[in-house]
Parts: structure tokens; sequence; C-alpha cells
């Protein structure tokens, strides 16, 4: 028997050297004469707690109980029961001698008596975690009484140690034994290891080792009684000291206090069984108790009962105690969301409790849920993360945004939910900054060009928003080629108003990245057609940023008169205290859609009583609530450019000239190659002015009459500007019917006023017209619309009417129907 035994506990184990934990301190108590260390894995390094047994002899009655404990610890298993893990008996030097040790390695556990000391609760909270302990250690006496028929014969405080997540579990297996009830021999000790039992632990019956009584009475009587004995050591503070201290009720609950007195019946028979204490006493009917028990079978609620639940959760949290909060509703919630048994609304309470957690454990407990979660198809969830991602997106690695977080959020750009789009485009102010170069050109600027022209027009002012506020994050040669088109072309040329201003705004606040060139030939022409907007708003914030762009300008002259070439260089000017900040969204796609006013195209300047007005909550001219407005037709020599939808392949803002766009091939951010026509280059900007100065004005020819003229076609003529010449190209504005125009010339990036157009802003219904060939004569050849290029096609008639074409004759053998002129 004694080969066996040391067989079982050797099994996992050759001996000492070999042992894979190290062991380390020990702790103050522990059950009987084992030491209880903590220990961590060699492998992995996870904390661990390991039992040791020491004894000068192998055959010590001692060391035969423990190795029965370890043999039935291996063996029974249940949630309430302490695990086992590993298990070893070595030879250990101790000076001269040598010491035979067994030791048992089981999950991370720490001894209930200090556990208390450390939460330190009192009161109310202090009786719910008592409750909750309680109610786990019942559990586990009952499944070894009712279900296994074993006797563990020691229940008391220092037989129940807890984990990490503040479980309460039972160990100290030595004295385990079978019920033996049918034994013919009855005066036989059914306790081997009785003797380890302390006296003020033993019922009346196990004193006088009246076996022939403690056969006939239930396989809980023994138990039952070590439940009273632990009842009276949590409630009292302290060890029982003798078996008269637990007559002292006076600090046991009142609610509590009938089934104590029933589990301490001098009757061994008319002792509680253990699984009534669980379901009758009100004691246990807490709001901790409940809320783990709802908890750990949350798989077999329904939805309605987890919205309910997961709803309250936050605010029963509050009143809970924080420890047992962080350290067991916290992983139980975590595991729920992450397997999919929890709702969506379980992600705001676990974000709740993750805040009350510092910060490097908020990284090892909460993110790599969170990060799981992205991947989820369940929309609810998308969108309580994306509404919820301020609270934890500063705590991402950037390597982990840009691998796994990303290309699951990048999914909700093209989402048919608009609240989605919008989430999803307001998420990357959080997340771009932890986006590689690579990234950010080669996949979200495609995703944010499409946003531009999307149908919800909060989303495409948004979008402008975003822009502008990640442009920091950009390399110099994607803010070159991006930001100008994007704010200009589109933003600007924009029917919603508030989109107009947010683009405003964007140019101002990214101001000093643009050259001066640029800021004279390409922002400043489009601003300052929009100081006579229909709306106030929008003229304010033209002037405004007419100003600014203007200083520029200046100081930018002065520099070059003092012969600072480096001025040519940028701008070099600090912008303005109110556009240093970022600018906050204009609004909501879900709350505020917008009148259908502030859609339509903008009637011209002319009609002072056409003034588009937009919703008072977009016309705050603050950052946090900017609101921007169409720009007003100047003249009928303006028009706007048409729409592109959203599905249209020349939506981008111009070509990268950067790294990144070789890395990714040909795939551009998403505003390249807009102009489908293949056109020369004009002369330099500075040459044609200087040649239309010098050219004299030629002035316009009699109008024709009416009669002759209409017999003849329209010849286009060009218009001969004194101030710009052939090169001149029209500010943006929108005309009535909103027909976009393109340069019949093509540019480069230097001479070309608006650069790589973008594709046309939204809504706008006219279509694109080509400018027809322009000569030095007609004034108004430069916006005229282009002669038909394809001539209509003849209606097809199956009729053998008058003036109708011969059917070609058709190839191949045919049916000839014959008939006869005589009408046979």
């Amino acid at each position: 028997m004694f080969k066996f035994l040391k067989d079982v506990v050797a099994g996992s184990g050759s001996g000492l050297k070999d042992f894979p934990y190290t062991i380390g301190e020990p702790h103050a108590s522990a059950w009987g004469s084992w030491t209880h260390h903590r220990g961590a894995s060699k492998d992995d390094g996870s904390p661990v707690s390991i039992f040791s047994l020491s004894g000068s002899n192998p055959q010590d009655r001692h060391m035969v109980a423990g190795r029965n404990g370890v043999k039935r610890l291996r063996t029974v298993r249940h949630p309430n029961i302490l695990s086992f893990l590993h298990s070893t008996e070595a030879e250990v030097p101790d000076g001269p001698a040598i010491k035979h040790t067994i030791y048992i390695v089981t999950e991370p556990v720490t001894p209930l008596s200090e556990k208390i000391k450390e939460l330190n609760l009192g009161g109310t909270q202090r009786d719910e975690y008592f409750a909750w302990g309680l109610h786990q250690i019942s559990k586990a006496v009952s499944f070894l009484n009712n279900d296994c028929k074993l006797v563990h014969g020691n229940v008391c405080l220092a037989s129940v140690v807890v984990t990490q997540t503040l479980d309460w579990k039972l160990h100290a297996f030595d004295v385990l034994s079978e019920f033996d009830a049918n034994n013919e021999i009855a005066g036989s000790p059914m306790l081997q290891f009785e003797w380890l039992v302390g006296a003020q632990y033993k019922p009346l019956e196990l004193t006088k080792s009246d076996w022939a009584s403690i056969r006939k009475s239930p396989p809980w009587a023994i138990d039952s009684w070590g439940l009273g004995c632990l009842i009276h050591e949590l409630f009292s503070g302290g060890k029982l000291s003798r078996t008269e201290d637990l007559r002292n009720i006076a600090s046991i609950p009142k609610s509590l206090l009938p089934d104590y007195q029933k589990l301490l019946s001098s009757t061994p028979s008319r002792r509680m069984n253990p699984s009534k204490l669980i379901d009758n006493s009100e004691f246990f009917q807490n709001k901790l108790v409940e809320t783990i028990q709802f908890m750990e079978v949350l798989n077999l609620k329904d939805s309605v009962e987890k919205d309910s639940f997961f709803r309250k959760l936050p605010n029963i949290a509050e009143q809970l105690p924080r420890e047992i909060v962080l350290k067991k509703l916290l992983p139980v919630l975590a595991s729920a969301l992450e397997f999919g048994s929890a709702a969506a609304p379980a992600l705001t309470v676990l974000l709740k409790m993750g805040s009350w957690l510092p910060a490097d454990q908020f990284s090892t407990k909460v993110l790599p849920t969170i990060v799981k979660l992205f991947a989820s198809n369940d929309r609810a969830i998308r969108v309580s993360l994306l509404q919820h991602i301020d609270q934890f997106g500063e705590s991402l690695a950037s390597q982990t945004v840009d691998e796994q977080v990303f290309p699951h959020v990048a999914t909700g750009f093209s989402d048919t939910s608009s609240l989605l789009r919008e989430l999803t485009l307001k998420s990357m102010l959080v997340l771009a900054p932890k986006l590689s170069q690579r990234t950010i050109s080669g996949s979200l600027l495609k995703y944010l060009s499409k946003l531009q022209v999307d149908e919800e027009p909060a989303i495409r002012t948004n979008t402008t928003i975003l822009l502008g506020n990640i442009s920091t994050y950009m390399n110099d040669g994607t803010r070159k080629r991006v930001l100008i088109n994007a704010f200009t072309v589109r933003a600007l040329r924009d029917t919603f108003p508030p989109a107009r201003a947010a683009g405003i705004m964007a140019l101002s606040v990214t101001s000093s990245y643009y050259e001066m060139t640029e800021i004279a030939t390409r922002i400043l022409p489009n601003i300052v057609v929009l100081t006579f907007d229909p709306d106030s708003d929008v003229r304010t914030k033209a002037f405004q940023a007419t100003d600014q762009f203007l200083q520029i300008a200046k100081q930018h002259h002065e520099k070059l008169n003092t012969g600072d070439n480096r001025a040519a260089e940028g701008t070099g000017v600090q912008l303005k205290p109110g556009n240093a900040s970022l600018l906050g969204w204009a609004m909501s796609s879900i709350t505020q859609k917008g009148k259908p006013s502030d859609h339509g195209p903008v009637s011209t300047a002319n009609a002072s009583n056409s003034q588009v007005s937009a919703p008072p909550s977009t016309t705050s001219a603050t950052h946090s609530a900017p609101a921007a407005y169409a720009p007003a037709a100047a003249s009928n020599s303006f028009d706007q450019t048409a729409p592109a939808s959203a599905s249209s392949s020349m939506d981008g803002w111009g070509e990268l000239e950067n790294g990144n766009q070789e890395e990714n091939g040909s795939d551009n951010e998403g505003w390249d190659d807009v102009d489908p026509f293949e056109e020369k280059s004009p002369p330099s900007l500075l040459s044609n002015i200087q040649a239309a100065q010098k050219r004299p004005v030629v002035q316009p020819k009699q109008p024709i009459p009416s009669s002759s003229r209409s017999n003849q076609p329209a010849a286009p003529k060009a218009e001969e500007d004194a101030l710009w010449g052939p090169t001149a190209v029209p500010a943006p504005k929108i005309a009535p019917k909103s027909a976009g125009i393109k340069p019949s010339v093509s540019h480069n990036d230097d001479d070309d006023l608006w650069g790589s157009i973008a594709a046309p802003q939204p809504k706008s219904s006219g279509k694109a017209l080509k400018p027809a060939a322009a000569n030095n004569d007609d004034l108004w050849g430069a916006i005229a619309a282009p002669p038909p290029a394809t001539k209509a096609r003849p209606l097809a008639s199956s009729s053998r009417g008058r003036g109708a074409k011969p059917a070609q004759p058709k190839l191949g053998a045919q049916r000839i129907g014959r008939t006869s002129s005589t009408g046979m």
C-alpha cells in the first residue's frame, strides 16, 4: 500500500531536481503540518501555490496522511475544490540528516484568514462577501457528501483558501475518507486519520469515537458540524479554541442564526444538509451572490434578461466592494464578452469597471478582450466599441492598432448604416496617431476620399474636419497632394453649408503646411469668393481666413524685401490662437440631417432673397461645433463642378509623391488621376500675366442680329483678361444649375491653379460641361458649352413607311415566306 501511494505521489515528478516550479516565500498560516509557499512556473513564470509536508521517516503517519491527501486532491474535481496541478516526493538534505518531503502544486491561492485581513471589509459588504464564500464552500461540501459519499472530516477556517478572483475553495483532504455505512465491522474507524482533527472541531460522536452512531447518521453529519465551526470563526474574527465557544451567537447574523443552530444540532440525524443551507437561507439572497450567480449561467439567459441585467449592473457595481468587483466580476464579464455570451451593453460595464484599475492592470485585464471584440460581426458590439473608443484608445499600442484593430474598424467606412460610418470616421481621431504612414496613405485616405462624397452631408462635413485634425500625422508629400484638393475642390464647393464652413476652418488650421504660391493661386481665390456667401456665418469665416492668409502673404512680401530668400520656401507664419486647436465635430448624421434647402444649389449673389440658412444647431462659430455654408455664385462665368457619386473611380484628391506610393504599387489614397483629358501644359503663370499686360484690350464686337445669328453656329471666343491672361481659372462657385467645367488645358504642379483636381462634390444635379475651343475674340468662350459631339441616331422602325430605309441583307441561310399574288 505504501509503495502504491508513493508511486501516486511521485507519478508527476522524479525528484526535486526535476521540479518545474520555483518555491518562494511561505505564508504565515496553513492547515495542519503543511507549509503553504508562494511559487512560480519555471516555463512561463505564472504564479502557483506549493504545499510541502516533511518528515524524517517516509512511513511517518503524517507522511502517510499527506499521501492520502495528495491522492484525494488529485482525483476529486469540482469548481469549489482546490485545483491540482502537480505533485512529487523527494529527499531533501537538512544538514546532516535527510528529510522526505511531499510537494503539491496547485493554482495560486491565499489562506482565507490572510485574505480577510487584507480586504478589511465591514458592515453589509463583509456579510455579502462572506455569504458568497459560504455559498461556495457549502456547494463543495454538498458535492463530497451527497454526490461522492465522501466525508471531509475537518471543515474549518484553515481548510479554506482564496483564489486570485476571490473565490473560496476547499482543500486539506488528508482526513478525507469514504462513508462506509454498510461496513460489517461497525466498531472499526471510518476516518483513518481522524486524529489530525483538532478537538474543538469534533462533534460529540466523533469525540467519543462512536463509529456505530456515525455510520447510522447521514453522510453530511460530520461536515455540517464543520460548516457551523467555519461560520463561527468567520463572524467572530478569531480561531475557534474550544467547542463551548460555539454557543456564543452574538456575532452571528440574525438571518443566518436559525441555519447555524441546525448545523450544530446535538443529534447527528437532525443536522442540516449543506445543500439545503444554500437553498433555504435568506442570508444568501443578496446583490453580490445574485449578480455572480446570474453571470455564471449567462449562456442560459435570453436576450431580454441579459439586457435588463447589464443595464442595472453599473449601479449595482457601485454598491459592491471595489476589490470584489475588480477581481471577481471583471474577469467573468470579460470572459462572457469574449466568448459571445454577453450583450453589447456589457461593454459599457466592462469599461466602467476597467476605469477603476491602474493603467498597467487595465492593459493586461481589459485591453486583450477589447481587441478581440473588434473582430466581432455583431453590429451592436461594433457600435458600442466606437462610441467608447476615447476611453481605451490611448491605452492601445501602435502596433496593435495598425495590425489588429484598424483592419476591422475600416469595414465601417463602407457600412450601409450611416451611424456606423459616422462613428468609424470619428474614431480615426483617436486611432490615426497610432497608424503607420503606409496605412494612412495607402488605406485610410482612400476611405476618407469616398466619405467626402457620402450621401450624408454631416459625414462629408466631419470628413473635412477629420482631415484637418489628422494632417499633422501625414508626411509632406501626402499633405501637398491631399489637403488643398480636399478642402478647396470638395469642401468649399459642397452644397451643404456646414461642409463649406468646415473647409474654410480646415484651411486655416493647416495654413502652415502651404507654400506661398499655393496660398496665392489656389487658396485665396477660393476663399475670397465665399466672402459674399448667402450665409453670414460662412462670410464671417471667409473674411477671417482671408485676413489670415493675407497676413501670411504680407509677411512673405516683407521677408522678400529684406532679402531673405528662404521666405519663398514656405509661409513660416504662426497660426492664430483660435485656429491652433483641433476642429470639433460639426454634427451627427443621425440627429441632424439638414434642411432640404441646405442640400440644394445656392442661387446667385444677385438674388438677395435666395439666401440659405443652416439649422440653428450648426451655425455656431466655435470650433467645438463648426458650421459651414455653401459658397455663393459670383457671376455666370463661374460654374460649380459637377458632383461625383460615391462609387465613382474618379474621386481622388491627387497623386502622392512619397515612398509609400511605391510600397503600395498602384494603390493610391483615392484622390489620384481625376482628370480624364489629355491636354497640353500652359506657359508659366508669370509669363502669361506679363503677356496679358502687354496685350492691347480688344473691344467686343457688335452683337449680330438675331435673324442672321440664328442661321449660323456660335463661334467660341476667348476672353482676354488684362490681369490674368489666358491662364486665368475661375474661382469655385455654385451656379443655379450647377454645371461643372474642367479646364481645357492640362496642368502641372507648379503652374496649375487647381492641381490634381479631386472628384467633384456631391449633391449636385448638373452635368459636367467641356469648354469649347476658344479663340481670342469671344468673351464667353471660356465657359461656352461645346457643340454636340455625336449625331442623333435615327429611330429604328419595323414598318415599311414612307422614307424608311430598306433593311440590310442578312448573311447566312434564311427562311423565306412565299405568297402568291393571285391568291392561290
